[in-house]
């Protein structure tokens, strides 16, 4: 099976070191992360889990919930905790899903036979409150995932998701982001109260938009 951009996330069942969970109930109305890592005990993906356990804040901040994946055992991955928490220095309190049967991996396309046969590839799917996806990602085994690029992509994806807006290149939260073009020219000051910039007829700007400010 193939994902694309907006297509709706498979539900599933499955078992994790947190119990057995059906993946809308427990995204429930937030954003989700999901990510796939080759196996347990390797020493990239002890970085990752621990980088996300240490980001649960600004997860928090945002209505984000974590899974990770593997096709390794529920018993592996439990031991493996121990080592991620000491030696990232973190609590990993997401589950890691135990993908034996490899039914998830399948579902979303995580085993890329040039890569490995049997191991699933570094993936990650963010999935929004629609259950629909929004990004995907996929990484090469040798290469960590930059999880601050992620929280980056998630407050784009959640600003855009509200407002008529795209985000430029390299933006970060705060600052400036492009009008759409479905908003006529004539309209951007009531959508817009904080002012725009049109440097061209299709490349306008405006101040981020602000909860209280809805376009």
């Amino acid at each position: 099976m193939s994902l694309h951009l907006g297509d709706l996330a498979p539900n599933f069942t499955a078992q994790t070191t947190i119990g057995e969970i059906d993946f809308y109930e427990y995204l429930g109305d937030s954003w989700g992360v999901l990510f796939s890592h080759p196996a347990d005990y390797t020493p990239v993906c002890t970085t990752e889990l621990g980088k996300t356990a240490l980001l649960k804040g600004e997860f928090d901040k945002r209505n984000v919930k974590a899974l990770a994946l593997s096709i390794d055992p529920l018993d592996k991955h439990l031991a493996w905790i121990s080592d991620i928490n000491e030696t990232q220095n973190c609590s990993v309190e997401f589950p890691l899903i135990a993908d034996e049967d490899r039914k998830v991996s399948m579902l979303y396309d995580m085993i890329h036979p040039n890569a490995s046969a049997t191991a699933t590839v570094r993936s990650l799917f963010i999935i929004g409150p629609d259950k629909k996806v929004k990004l995907m990602i996929t990484y090469p085994a040798s290469t960590g995932r930059n999880f601050n690029e992620v929280l980056r992509v998630i407050d784009s994806l959640q600003l855009t998701d509200e407002y008529s807006v795209a985000t430029p290149a390299n933006w970060e939260a705060g600052e400036d982001v492009i009008i759409g073009l479905g908003v006529k020219t004539e309209d951007i000051e009531s959508k817009f109260p904080k002012g725009h910039r049109i440097i061209k007829p299709y490349l306008r700007y405006t101040p981020q938009p602000s909860s209280t400010t809805k376009a």
